[in-house]
C-alpha cells in the first residue's frame, strides 16, 4: 500500500483511572509536557465521560461501541464475550494492522467453565502460554498482535508478556519486586524489593518510599517501548495501523520508582487534594453517608456470590496521607507522559504523525479526597465519571482548541470506523464524532453513565446534560440532581428539593428518551413482515 493512498493511522492512548484535571495545560501542579504538546496539536475536550466508572465495562465499550448493559461486561469480574464484533475486526477488513499493547482487562482474574478467562490465575504466570500467544492466526478481540499484562504496581498478578520482557531484558529475579502469589509453582514467597503495605483502608497505598524496581524495567517503560515497536512493525509492512497503547497507571496502589517518585513534594499537594465539606452528604443517598464510617467491611449487601460492593467501605483518611498519595499519583502520570512523548517523537521521525489520528483518554476518573472519597466506587461525581480527552489529527481536527461539548467514550469505536472511511454501523450505540471533532458536525446533548456492580445493591444510572446531572437507583427512592452551572462542586443535591421538581421531571424524561434512543439495532429491517 503506497503512502499516498494509505488511510489514516489510529493511535489510541489510554491511562487507567486518571482524574480529568491532571493535565499540565489546565493544572500547572502536574507536569505533562507530551500531553500538553498533543493538546496544542488538536482539541482538548473538557467534558468527556466514561460509560461506566470501572475498567472492564468502559474498555469493552471502547472496543465495541456498545454500552456495558448491551455488550454484557457490565462490571469488574465479568468478561467481554469474544463473539462480539469489535472495532479492530472492522478495521482489519480494510487492511489495518491492529495491535494491543499494555493493559487489556477484558476478562476476569477468575477462570470458570461458564466464563473462561486467559487473564486469570494460574494462566497469568504461565509464561510458556504467553510466549505462544500474541493474537496471530486467531486475532484476540480483533487485534493481530497482542502484548499484555494485568498488574498494577507490585500486585501479585504480574506476569504475561511483561514478565517475559523483564526476563529477556535480564531481570531474572523479577518476582522479588512484586507481592508474592501463594500458588506460585516456583515456591516464591518473599518479595525483598517490593514496597511494604501501610495501614490505609481501601487506599492500596504502599510504604512512602521509591519502588526499587528500575524505571527502565517498569511496565510503563514496557508499554511505551512496545508501542513504538508496534508502530515500527506496521510502518515496515507499509500498512495503516490501529494501535491501542494501554498504560496501567496512575491506578492505585500508589508506587513508582525514582526519579518520578521524588518529582512531587507532598507538601505542595495541599491544593490538589480534595476534602469533605461538612453537611454535603445530608441529602445524599445512604451509600455516600456510609463512607464516613470507620468500619472496614463493605456496607452494602453482598451479592449472591458473597462478594462485596467495590468502593463501598470507609473512605476516611488522614490528610497528610492523602497528600502523599497525590504526590505519587502525579509522579505516575508524569512517567507515563514521558513515554507518550517518546511515542509521538517516533511517529514524527517516521513522517507519520500528521497522518495519524491520536486520541488520549482514560477509562474512568479518580478520587483523591474529593467529597471525602478515595479511588473509585458507585459515587457518580464528576471526579470519577469525567475523563481527560485529547484528539489530534492535523488537517482534520483544529489545533490548539479547548471544547466543553459533551463527549462519551462509547463513541470512539464508530469514530475510528469513520476515520478509516467505513460506514456507520447500526449495531453500535455510539455515534461517529469525527465531523464534530473537525468543527462541522453535530455533537451530543447528553452522556449516559451506567453502574451495575453488585446485583441490586449497586445498580444506578446517570444522565448528564449541559447544565444538569441526574442519577437514579434501581428499586430505591434515592436519587441525585445537581445543577452543574450553579453548583459545579456538587455540594447540594436537589433531587428532593420542591423548587427543583420541574427540572427533575424534565431530566427523568430526558433519561427515558436517551435510553430509547440508544437501543441497539443488531440488524436492519428488510421486510414488512
Amino acid at each position: 500500500m503506497t503512502h499516498a493512498k494509505r488511510p489514516p493511522n489510529i493511535l489510541l492512548i489510554t491511562s487507567d483511572q486518571q482524574h480529568f484535571s491532571t493535565l499540565g495545560c489546565i493544572n500547572p501542579a502536574v507536569r505533562t509536557p507530551a500531553l500538553d504538546r498533543l493538546a496544542s496539536r488538536g482539541v482538548r475536550f473538557d467534558r468527556a465521560y466514561c460509560p461506566n466508572p470501572t475498567c472492564t465495562p468502559t474498555r469493552a465499550s471502547i472496543l465495541t461501541g456498545l454500552y456495558p448493559s448491551a455488550h454484557g461486561a457490565y462490571t469488574l469480574g465479568t468478561k467481554l464475550d469474544e463473539r462480539h464484533k469489535t472495532v479492530g475486526e472492522h478495521l482489519r477488513s480494510v487492511g489495518y494492522y491492529n495491535s494491543l499493547i499494555g493493559k487489556a482487562h477484558f476478562q476476569p482474574l477468575r477462570n470458570t467453565p461458564d466464563c473462561p478467562s486467559i487473564e486469570s490465575y494460574p494462566i497469568l504466570r504461565d509464561l510458556d502460554f504467553w510466549r505462544g500467544f500474541n493474537g496471530r492466526g486467531t486475532p484476540w478481540y480483533g487485534f493481530d498482535h497482542v502484548e499484555t499484562a494485568r498488574n498494577h504496581t507490585d500486585e501479585a498478578h504480574v506476569g504475561q508478556h511483561y514478565a517475559i520482557w523483564m526476563e529477556e531484558t535480564g531481570l531474572k529475579d523479577w518476582r522479588d519486586y512484586f507481592q508474592p502469589w501463594a500458588q506460585d509453582p516456583t515456591g516464591h514467597r518473599k518479595s525483598p524489593h517490593a514496597p511494604v503495605s501501610l495501614e490505609s483502608v481501601g487506599a492500596g497505598f504502599r510504604e512512602y518510599a521509591p519502588w526499587k524496581l528500575p524505571q527502565e524495567l517498569h511496565y510503563t517503560a514496557w508499554t511505551g517501548e512496545r508501542t513504538i515497536a508496534a508502530i515500527d512493525r506496521a510502518h515496515e509492512a507499509d500498512r495503516p495501523f490501529f494501535i491501542w497503547s494501554s498504560y496501567h497507571d496512575p491506578h492505585p496502589p500508589y508506587a513508582v520508582p525514582d526519579p518520578w517518585f521524588s518529582m512531587y513534594d507532598p507538601a505542595d499537594m495541599e491544593d490538589q487534594v480534595g476534602a469533605f465539606v461538612e453537611g454535603e452528604f445530608d441529602r445524599m443517598p445512604p451509600p455516600h453517608q456510609w463512607t464516613r464510617g470507620t468500619d472496614r467491611t463493605p456496607f452494602l449487601p453482598l451479592n449472591e456470590d458473597g462478594r462485596g460492593s467495590h468502593g463501598c467501605h470507609s473512605h476516611l483518611h488522614d490528610r497528610e496521607m492523602l497528600k502523599k498519595m497525590c504526590a505519587v499519583y502525579y509522579g505516575m502520570i508524569s512517567f507515563m507522559d514521558h513515554w507518550i512523548g517518546r511515542t509521538l517523537d517516533r511517529l514524527e521521525a517516521l513522517g507519520q504523525l500528521d497522518n495519524t489520528l491520536v486520541v488520549f483518554t482514560s477509562d474512568h476518573g479518580h478520587f483523591v479526597g474529593q467529597h471525602g472519597l478515595i479511588a473509585k466506587g458507585p459515587f457518580h461525581y464528576e471526579d470519577v465519571i469525567r475523563v481527560p480527552l485529547i484528539v489530534s489529527m492535523p488537517g482534520r481536527v483544529p489545533q490548539g482548541r479547548a471544547s466543553d461539548s459533551i463527549q462519551s467514550l462509547v463513541d470512539l469505536a464508530p469514530t475510528f470506523l469513520e476515520t478509516a472511511g467505513l460506514p456507520s454501523r447500526i449495531d453500535m450505540q455510539g455515534k461517529p464524532m469525527l465531523g464534530h471533532w473537525s468543527g462541522a458536525g453535530a455533537g451530543r446533548d447528553h452522556a449516559i453513565i451506567e453502574n451495575h456492580h453488585n446485583g441490586r445493591a449497586v445498580h444506578l444510572r446517570t444522565i448528564v446534560t449541559d447544565r444538569y446531572k441526574l442519577t437514579v437507583y434501581r428499586g430505591r427512592e434515592w436519587g441525585e440532581l445537581f445543577d452543574l452551572e450553579l453548583d459545579p462542586n456538587e455540594l447540594k443535591n436537589l433531587f428532593d428539593d420542591p423548587s427543583a421538581r420541574d427540572v427533575r421531571d424534565a431530566m427523568l424524561r430526558k433519561l427515558i428518551d436517551a435510553d430509547l434512543e440508544r437501543e441497539p439495532a443488531p440488524q436492519p429491517r428488510v421486510g414488512g413482515a
